[in-house]
């Protein structure tokens, strides 16, 4: 069987804040946005530029708390070409970034930048 990556799902507190965020800081273009008011909540989905990868934002209308993000969750990466530059944005657009790292005995090639709601999100070099 060949399986193929559809989505990663992501729930959110403030989904306008949320798709600043991962349309500005990052690039990612939204595809659809479909409102379920009956339901009280939100999907909207967004991809990358060469339509890859989805991002699924589940927006609940009415939270009784922050969510918690799971010890066995970590993150998920995106590339980009000009790393640097890609973070000195993130920095100047108020977002919390990591310095620039690298796996141990190798040149910097990534950093990760936190989204609204915590989650992290690793940015690598291209190559």
């Amino acid at each position: 069987m060949n399986y193929k990556f559809l989505h990663l799902c992501l729930r959110v507190m403030d989904l306008e804040k949320s798709l600043k965020f991962y349309t500005e800081a990052l690039g990612f273009k939204v595809t659809r946005e479909k409102d379920f008011p009956e339901d009280e909540f939100t999907l909207a989905f967004l991809t990358d530029e060469d339509e890859n990868f989805e991002l699924e934002l589940t927006y609940n209308y009415h939270p009784e708390k922050l969510y918690t993000i799971g010890d066995g969750y970590s993150h998920f990466a995106v590339s980009v070409e000009d790393l640097e530059k890609s973070r000195q944005k993130n920095m100047d657009m108020g977002y919390e970034c990591t310095d620039l790292m690298g796996l141990p005995g190798t040149e910097p090639s990534y950093y990760f930048v936190t989204d609204p709601d915590g989650y992290e999100v690793e940015v690598i070099r291209k190559k």
